[in-house]
């Protein structure tokens, strides 16, 4: 009955409580950060794929902030954090971290995109609608659909890696130098961002000397044991030396005469 009971409860909170709203509420119980309000959309948002990136595409009819797809993940800067969720209107977790992807985007997409020109050539970008993205993202990404066709700009010629690294050190440094960023590393008291802050592994080189301790107690055992048999050995030699001294009357007795009768027989005895 117990086990029928508990189950019943778990099936209705799992109908009551949405899946998307109970992983919000952890993300945000556990790190203790504000959500991004909702985004109001009048339907699932159409994206244009964003040319010298590697699979991100982004909204162009938001105007007050930048929602990007990428790896299957909706993202959004907001008040100087990040935040991705599977949804785009629902959903949101804080991410620790800025995605990689990030630094790969032309912070003049929006002029570009305006004037269909991307850095001096003709950009026939194309409207993704949101179904196929959906749908087709991942084929697209293993095959590099939109390098292959250079994202449609006409005359594209893809920059060097040595030039791109470079514009992405920019772009981080610029990145930095935000007033929300800076805002809040003050707030963090100017840690690092990073997963490892959060990861519990900085914590298990502390547990190495415990285990070493361990096992060396798990050794002291083993050392007592050898100790103890030069011990056992010493008694052994000393009870076969002590066996010995006890015999040795025993074994004197043929040097002296023999107890007992004279030689001669018993008539001289008599007298």
């Amino acid at each position: 009955m117990q086990r029928l009971f508990f189950g019943t409860l778990l099936l209705a909170l799992a109908i009551v409580v949405p899946v998307p709203s109970m992983a919000r509420v952890d993300v945000n119980i556990g790190i203790g950060l504000p959500l991004p309000p909702p985004l109001v959309l009048p339907a699932p948002p159409d994206v244009i794929a964003m040319p010298d990136t590697d699979g991100v595409y982004v909204d162009p009819n938001i105007t007050d902030e930048d929602l990007f797809f990428w790896n299957g993940w909706w993202w959004r800067l907001w008040d100087g954090r990040w935040y991705r969720s599977h949804y785009y209107d629902q959903g949101w977790g804080y991410y620790d971290n800025v995605p990689s992807f990030y630094f790969d985007v032309d912070p003049g997409w929006r002029g570009y995109y305006r004037d269909h020109n991307w850095n001096g050539h003709r950009w026939n970008y194309e409207r993704i609608p949101y179904q196929q993205l959906q749908h087709n993202w991942k084929g697209w990404q293993s095959s590099k659909h939109w390098s292959q066709g250079a994202w449609g700009v006409q005359g594209y010629k893809p920059r060097p890696p040595q030039e791109r690294q470079q514009l992405r050190q920019q772009r981080q440094q610029q990145y930095q130098q935000r007033p929300e960023v800076q805002k809040q590393r003050q707030l963090q008291g100017q840690k690092p961002q990073g997963r490892q802050q959060i990861q519990p592994n900085p914590q298990r080189p502390g547990r190495q000397p415990q285990e070493k301790v361990q096992r060396q107690q798990k050794q002291q055992p083993q050392v007592q044991k050898q100790h103890k048999q030069p011990q056992q050995k010493v008694q052994r030699q000393q009870k076969q030396q002590q066996r010995p001294q006890a015999q040795r009357p025993q074994r004197s007795q043929p040097q002296g005469r023999p107890q007992g009768r004279p030689e001669g027989g018993g008539e001289e005895h008599k007298r």
